[in-house]
């Protein structure tokens, strides 16, 4: 039973994800110090997705850490 939830949660989770990055395929341009680049919008939803996680990987590691000592 709990196989069919996780199955059914991850095929809802796929279905809107790809409903989102379909949904925003159109360009725009990035301005990010000198640089201007220009990408379909949901790579940058996806680029600033990784950076979050990145950060919060960051953040929890420092925690973590400092509980430790």
């Amino acid at each position: 039973m709990l196989q069919k939830i996780k199955l059914i949660s991850g095929l809802i989770l796929v279905t809107i994800t790809l409903v989102i990055f379909f949904q925003n395929t159109q360009a725009v341009e990035t301005h990010f110090l000198f640089w201007t680049m220009t990408m379909p919008r949901a790579l940058l939803l996806v680029i600033t997705m990784l950076i979050g996680i990145f950060v919060g990987m960051l953040i929890a590691f420092a925690l973590s850490g400092k509980k430790r000592q």
